[in-house]
């Protein structure tokens, strides 16, 4: 293994803003040993190099919590167990193909296991199943829109 090194590690922070362009991420974090580096595109991209024991979302700024506080009212008003949230960061698609019909719609009965979309993360296309049957009583993502992991992506009752 490498040798330690003091100060930030350039070759691995451009790898990281590579692997962001190329995937239409927003953000990315990677902890290794005694080491969590996060790069945001958020505002001004961020190089955030600290030791595990720090925060990790202590140099988060305070724009981004601003932005996240209108979202907030409307979100408390949603039973939890009834949001089905994304398990992973990445492009939320309504649809097998371009063109194709959705998975779901607005006031739809689904079925525990059904597909409900699919989140594409590094190429990789997974389908997303209901955790249990209802009714489609909210669909918070759009087509080809990025998510984050723990968004909330649709409202089954």
């Amino acid at each position: 293994m490498a040798e330690k090194k003091n100060g930030i590690d350039q070759a691995l922070i451009r790898d990281l803003a590579n692997i962001l362009n190329d995937t239409d991420l927003t953000e990315i974090e990677v902890e290794q040993e005694d080491l969590r580096i996060r790069v945001s595109r958020a505002g001004n991209t961020q190089y955030v190099q600290a030791p595990i024991a720090a925060p990790a979302y202590a140099a988060a700024p305070a724009v981004a919590a601003a932005a996240a506080a209108p979202a907030a009212p409307a979100a408390a008003a949603r039973n939890p167990a009834n949001t089905v949230s994304a398990p992973m960061v990445g492009t939320a698609y309504m649809a097998p193909a371009p063109g194709a019909r959705a998975f779901i719609e607005l006031g739809a009965t689904v079925k525990e296991g059904q597909t409900l979309l699919i989140i594409e993360a590094m190429k990789t296309m997974n389908q997303i199943p209901s955790p249990k049957s209802g009714k489609v009583t909210e669909i918070l993502v759009e087509d080809g829109s990025p998510v984050e992991y723990g968004q909330a992506l649709v409202v089954i009752e």
